[in-house]
């Protein structure tokens, strides 16, 4: 018969036992706290009292008109063109810098957005324009570089034939665009649309310089509404007698009158 051997009793420590309790507790605790210091500070709608980098997320602004003012150093700015400048940033032209606008031509500023009284005011005297203000000798090369600029920026939508089917409207995410041949356009006011936009197309300012944006007009009025009138003559090229400039002008004002609709 098997003798079974007692098993020996280890004494339970009480006091190792109530220390590892303790640490558990205090781990438990601390992470609780811990989470919900986090939690508080991430809905504090306050600047959070440490910033790595603090340039980073407050940028100091300049004012160009007066000294620049670093928020996070006392150091004078050294740079040369700043300090000759009394410490404004906006500075002048370089000596010898040459305009960028060399075609002379420049938009009215607008200070505040338009009413539609004021735009369909400006569209409908846009429509009384028949040139371009640029300067009649070189209107081939204006329309050359109208048709480029066209291609670029207008056909995607406006289509390469002025049908107002390009690329962007066949594919079906664009519609509305009109054709260029149902519309009475003159070549003021197709420079006004480019210029302010309309209904549903917006303002290409940003996009052509204003000489270009005549341009565009211009090869618009030769391409798809029968042509441009011709260069204009020397003013010593005066005509001989009163009744052919009476001629002249009838014709001239029978030839403009159009057939197509009104936009």
């Amino acid at each position: 018969m098997l003798r079974m051997k007692p098993c020996k009793t280890v004494p339970f420590d009480y006091k190792n036992n109530k220390i590892v309790q303790m640490t558990k507790n205090i781990f438990k605790i601390t992470a609780i706290l811990g989470f919900a210091a986090i939690s508080l500070s991430s809905c504090s709608k306050e600047n959070p009292p440490l910033v790595y980098f603090p340039d980073m997320y407050f940028p100091v602004a300049y004012d160009p008109l007066m000294k620049a003012e670093d928020a996070y150093s006392d150091h004078e700015n050294e740079i040369p063109a700043f300090v000759k400048n009394n410490g404004a940033t906006g500075l002048g032209p370089v000596n010898g810098t040459v305009a960028q606008n060399k075609d002379g031509v420049a938009d009215e500023a607008m200070n505040s957005a338009m009413t539609p009284d004021q735009y369909n005011g400006g569209y409908d005297a846009s429509k009384l324009v028949a040139a371009s203000p640029l300067n009649p000798a070189n209107q081939a090369k204006d329309i050359e570089r109208g048709k480029l600029l066209y291609d670029q920026t207008c056909a995607a939508c406006h289509g390469t034939g002025g049908d107002g089917q390009g690329p962007i409207v066949a594919s079906g995410a664009y519609t509305g665009v009109p054709n260029y041949a149902d519309r009475q356009i003159t070549v003021g006011s197709v420079h006004y649309v480019i210029t302010n936009g309309r209904n549903a197309m917006g303002s290409y300012a940003g996009q052509l310089k204003p000489g270009d944006r005549w341009r565009v007009s211009m090869y618009v009025m030769n391409a798809f509404k029968g042509g441009l009138a011709p260069a204009a003559a020397t003013e010593s090229a005066a005509p001989a007698t009163g009744a052919n400039t009476t001629e002249s002008t009838a014709a001239t004002a029978s030839a403009s009158v159009s057939t197509s609709p009104k936009k």
